[in-house]
């Protein structure tokens, strides 16, 4: 039976713990990769939370994968990454594919308003 977006919901959010900004601040202090993976259009019309850097979803697997000229050096398996998008749903399934990868230091934020309802400050992209 062919899977539906709910199977791969489901899958995500089994495997790809959900943090509140606090946690999400403190592992960005500390070293850690906050990632949006929204497309370029909302970063123009939203910003995106300062310090973030912006792999657009539909790129993440040539990004991610270190054996692709295509490759991010900010992705690094023994990083610990911290996924927003605009809800949280792309994040989830951003952070199920990097696992599937081998990244296992993976988080989702949930989406931008998130991080600005908790303090978190925007820049203009």
């Amino acid at each position: 039976m062919p899977l539906t977006v709910k199977d791969m919901m489901e899958a995500a959010n089994a495997v790809v713990e959900r943090i509140d900004i606090d946690r999400a601040k403190d592992l960005v202090a500390q070293g850690a990769l906050l990632l949006d993976v929204r497309d370029a259009v909302e970063l123009q019309q939203t910003g995106r939370a300062i310090g973030a850097h912006h792999i657009p979803r539909a790129m993440l697997e040539f990004r991610a994968d270190d054996a692709l000229k295509s490759h991010d050096p900010e992705l690094r398996n023994d990083r610990v990454i911290v996924l927003y998008c605009a809800a949280g749903a792309r994040a989830a399934l951003a952070g199920k594919l990097l696992k599937d990868m081998g990244y296992d230091l993976v988080y989702n934020l949930g989406g931008l308003p998130d991080w600005v309802n908790g303090g978190g400050e925007v820049t203009p992209s």
